[in-house]
């Protein structure tokens, strides 16, 4: 698994930042590439990294502001012209389909894609095989959702020389055993999965928070989370004006990450007023509530492997 930032700064693009969006690539696990947020000019973003718009297939809005959903329309309709077919599938608050839809109408963008928008609440917004992703609602100036990501555990690895000992041959039916299905073999004896294969092996959580005050929802959603991705648009000096805005600061941030026992935390959403000589401050306030503090940058990226973050 992988994050791809698009976007980290707040409220209006700067020469430093553009508006916010993420991508998860999820292609790895063959979940596909994930969107959070699409910021103005997000499209120009894209065109600087590898990621095709074409295989976005999912896309979360955390809520209607602005600088969250601004290049929505522009995105949608260059997936078109790029070749996209495959369904898109974009879930967020209520009022985004309207949004959309008036959008596409007036300006009579026609997409060669089938769109599905769900209007969500708080509870469990998409559940397959593989992951599962539930939504609160956070404390902003508008109904504003964070995200929480969870892969199911995935199957134990397989124990080859036991299963070689139960008399199964070099072949499918080692993959049949190692995806959890049991096998009989040609003596009609069964083997069973269970037997040969070692414990379930745990997925990973990522909690994707958009804009919030420190708020008790937005420790449940990052409740033991592998990764959190909370928004720090101010630093603790500056914590008056991140009350009154509905936004957190790189303190509140590192709180919600130590109060939810996560293992990592990488802060965006930075205000345009820090310049990049003030980011080691941002990170030196961060990290005196919780050490593993990353300030995530515009192209930033990590990766998730072998339980430890990486920086790409």
């Amino acid at each position: 698994m992988e994050l791809f930032f698009l976007g980290t700064g707040a409220g209006m693009p700067s020469k430093q930042r553009n508006t916010s969006s993420l991508i998860v690539n999820l292609s790895a696990e063959q979940g596909g590439y994930w969107m959070f947020d699409c910021g103005e000019a997000t499209q120009h973003q894209l065109l600087k990294t590898s990621i095709k718009p074409r295989k976005i297939n999912k896309i979360f809005i955390t809520h209607l502001h602005g600088d969250h959903i601004f290049g929505l329309p522009g995105f949608l309709g260059s997936r078109s012209f790029l070749g996209g077919e495959d369904e898109l599938i974009i879930y967020g608050p209520v009022g985004i389909k309207e949004w959309i839809m008036t959008s596409l109408r007036l300006t009579k963008t026609h997409l060669t894609y089938p769109l599905k928008i769900e209007e969500i609440d708080e509870g469990v917004v998409f559940e397959d095989d593989q992951f599962k992703v539930c939504t609160l609602e956070l404390e902003h100036v508008i109904q504003c959702f964070g995200f929480r990501i969870e892969q199911k555990p995935l199957p134990g690895k397989l124990l080859v020389d036991k299963a070689f000992e139960s008399g199964v041959p070099k072949g499918p039916l080692l993959k049949q055993l190692k995806d959890g299905d049991d096998v009989e073999l040609a003596d009609g004896s069964i083997v069973y999965s269970k037997d040969v294969t070692g414990d379930a092996q745990k997925g990973f959580t990522v909690a994707v928070l958009g804009d919030t005050k420190h708020c008790s929802a937005a420790v449940k959603l990052a409740d033991k989370a592998d990764i959190l991705v909370h928004e720090a648009t101010f630093d603790n000096e500056t914590g008056e004006l991140a009350s009154e805005y509905g936004h957190s600061t790189i303190g509140d941030a590192a709180r919600t990450a130590k109060e939810a026992n996560v293992k990592e935390l990488i802060a965006n959403h930075i205000s345009a007023r820090f310049l990049q000589a003030d980011i080691a401050n941002l990170q030196e306030q961060g990290s005196a509530i919780f050490p593993n503090v990353h300030i995530a940058e515009d192209f930033s990226h990590f990766e998730w492997k072998n339980e430890q973050l990486i920086k790409k």
